[in-house]
């Protein structure tokens, strides 16, 4: 004849249960969405990371190696950056940001071998890999001729980057995730160093560059900007 159980006994198997099964820490897990290598930062664009706003670090000088990342959810980012900076402590943070949604890093270095090592310890730390991130969305370009008096001085009160001259060509092109914002400014200076980059927005929803100079050094930018993010392997 079975012994009936208890309600001691009841308590005590389910206590014993629950201290033998994996411990619940509560964290999600983290979403990669952006992890790019931007090889050889060119003058402009390093200079506009220098940009005094709240999210960013140590500029960056021409030349430098950076990798961007993206991640979700947005305070996730904190870890990542202690990753880096613990296993590469020589590679300088540039970008720093938790907004809304995502949390965004840019680490830089004159030495590649330095990136690519802070780039593995965060790879690790999130047990990801680089294909694992999003692959950008091209969501609308368009080449403004001839620029009016009007509409430079608007655009000119809210840029972080050069000066928009009236009469010149503007390119502005949206992206998505933001952040691929970062080597689209870089690839567009590459390719047509007499460009002038007006604005990166590389921080929200959607990224967003305003490029002026001439019709043909704008027109190759835009050229190169799609070509560079569609070559980008993600999901």
């Amino acid at each position: 004849m079975s012994t009936p159980t208890t309600t001691k006994q009841a308590t005590a198997t389910k206590r014993s249960s629950a201290s033998s099964a994996a411990p619940d820490t509560g964290t999600p897990s983290t979403e990669l969405r952006v992890y790019l290598r931007i090889e050889g930062l060119q003058r402009q664009f390093a200079a506009t990371m220098a940009t005094p706003t709240r999210a960013r670090g140590y500029p960056p000088k021409a030349g430098d190696h950076s990798l961007i990342v993206e991640v979700a959810p947005a305070l996730a980012i904190q870890r990542v950056i202690d990753a880096a900076l613990k296993a590469t402590p020589e590679v300088e943070p540039g970008l720093l940001y938790v907004e809304r949604q995502y949390g965004i890093l840019e680490v830089h270095s004159p030495s590649a071998d330095v990136v690519e090592r802070a780039g593995q310890a965060i790879l690790k730390t999130l047990n990801a890999k680089a294909e694992d991130q999003l692959k950008p969305k091209i969501l609308y370009s368009d080449i403004i001729e001839e620029i009016g008096d009007q509409h430079a001085v608007i655009l000119n009160r809210t840029r972080d980057a050069s000066m928009l001259m009236p009469g010149s060509a503007l390119l502005v092109y949206e992206m998505a995730p933001a952040l691929f914002a970062a080597v689209a400014a870089n690839s567009a200076e590459r390719v047509a160093p007499n460009l002038t980059l007006v604005d990166v927005q590389m921080i929200g929803a959607a990224g967003r560059l305003f490029i002026s100079g001439d019709l043909k050094s704008v027109t190759i930018a835009r050229e190169e900007i799609t070509r560079v993010l569609e070559a980008v392997i993600g999901r």
